[in-house]
This record gives structure tokens, sequence and C-alpha cells, in this order.
């Protein structure tokens, strides 16, 4: 993580979802754009489950505060953006959200932030050695990630806010698939074969 007090550039830990990482989209005729979001635990035992590695666990232990930190950042360095005053916080959009009231429909983002954050340019994307991953089934919505993004203010037709671009990505561990996507070992777990079958009569 960047020790520059006014950075606003962090790296943090997350579960990816909605992985738009490897082709761009548009969306209601919007740019196309890579995409993902990031779901960040909101407590430190969740934080330690997922990385499950003491060292790493300590170093992203106090990532949700260097998010909000970076945030406030970019109010300060881009306060021009906004005609030389930082808006009202009500007037103001933030990434970071709550997945208890904003995804509350969704058990995976119970207990845990998220930043949904794009890129015009597709991010590199490496495993734990820093390798390049090619293969697009490795880093899925599910998996746990590293991921570096940076904030930057927006001024565009009267909306006013904090943006949150998507950097680079290193894939930690795999994860249950979200999205409904089941492998199918799981789906015909129940499926039990002695011998072979005759389908022929």
């Amino acid at each position: 993580m960047n020790d520059n007090t006014m950075s606003t550039k962090v790296m943090v830990f997350a579960r990816l979802s909605y992985s738009s990482i490897w082709n761009p989209r548009g969306f209601d005729g919007q740019e196309e754009k890579y995409s993902a979001s990031l779901i960040l635990p909101k407590d430190y035992d969740t934080l330690k489950e997922w990385i499950n590695n003491d060292v790493y666990a300590e170093k992203f232990k106090k990532q949700n505060d260097s998010i909000k930190k970076a945030i406030e950042n970019a109010k300060k360095l881009n306060a021009d953006k906004f005609g030389g005053k930082i808006p009202a916080p009500s007037n103001l959009k933030t990434p970071l959200r709550d997945g208890d009231t904003d995804r509350e429909d969704d058990g995976n983002y119970n207990n845990c932030y998220f930043i949904n954050a794009s890129s015009k340019k597709k991010p590199q994307i490496v495993d734990i050695y820093k390798k390049p991953i090619t293969n697009e089934d490795d880093v899925y919505s599910g998996c746990y990630i590293l991921a570096t993004i940076n904030f930057y203010a927006y001024n565009v037709s009267g909306n006013k806010g904090i943006a949150a671009g998507l950097n680079n990505i290193l894939k930690w561990a795999d994860g249950e698939y979200l999205g409904g996507n089941v492998n199918a070992e799981s789906d015909f777990a129940d499926i039990e074969v002695d011998g072979a079958l005759d389908f022929i009569n």
C-alpha cells in the first residue's frame, strides 16, 4: 500500500464480483470499459479467513481506512473539478459503498463494503508469482485477488463525485463462483454410478 499522505492510489485485498476484466462492456449505451466489483470485508476476522495468511492479513488490516483516506485525498486534489470547493457529502457520490444496504439481497455482500472500479485500458492480470495469466477461466467472479485502484474526481452534467479506476490484478486464491456459476462436480455430486450403464434396449 502507498504511504504517500496525499496518494489517491491503493492496493486492496478483495473478492472479485461482476467481473468484466477480460473483455470490455458498455451499459445503456455508455462507452465500453473493463470493470469489476471489489468486495471488501468490513471486519478483520473475515479478512483473515479470506487471506489465510497472517502476515498479509496484518498488512491489509486497515485497508478500508486507507481507501477512505485516498478518497478524501482525491476530493482535495481535484477541488478544481468542483469549482474550487468540495461539495457537501449529500451532493457528492463516492465509490465506497455498503453491501449491507446497497446489496442487501445478495448474501455475498453481507458484512462487506464494495467498490465498482473500471478502466478503458485492460488491466494486467498476474498470478502470485507475478506471471501473466492468459486463461480467462482462471480469474473469475468469486476468486480472491489483490487489486490496485486509483480514485479521481468527475463532474459530468451536474453529477459530481469520486470514481475508482481499475489498474492491475493479482489472483490470490480460488473461491466459490459467484453469479450462479457452479462447477459440474457440485451439480452432479449426488450421482453415483457403479460400472457402465446400458441405455440401449
